[in-house]
């Protein structure tokens, strides 16, 4: 029992270590995060009601983390679909302001019997 528990306070030593490596967590790390905390705390409650408190947290860290990553995981690719979308919205409205100046451009040559330089050719 004392190897589980000093294996489950290992886990979370090296998680929080490895959370802290490199910049701002993901939406997929912090979603294995909580729900590392989330499964440990829940695992620790229903354990020590059967009498191994330890064991429960550590299944539970287990159990909670890979339900966590895997909602994390999800909103993550959700984030990345919704970027993608704005950078695309953002390059087509650069289009159309561009075809506007060059219709208003087209425009000017018209009305002004094609002389460019009134129209900033």
């Amino acid at each position: 029992m004392k190897k589980l528990a000093v294996l489950g306070t290992m886990f979370a030593f090296v998680f929080v270590l490895g959370a802290c490596a490199g910049g701002p967590l993901t939406t997929r790390e912090k979603g294995l995060g909580i729900g590392a905390l989330g499964g440990a705390a829940v695992g620790g409650i229903i354990g020590s009601t059967v009498g191994h408190p330890g064991a429960g947290a550590v299944i539970g860290g287990v159990l909670g983390a890979g339900a966590g990553g895997l909602i994390g995981d999800q909103l993550q690719g959700q984030e990345n679909r919704q970027d993608d979308l704005d950078r695309r919205i953002q390059e087509q409205q650069r289009i159309i302001h561009e075809q506007r100046r060059e219709l208003e451009r087209l425009e000017c040559l018209k009305t002004q019997k094609f002389n460019r330089e009134l129209c900033g050719y």
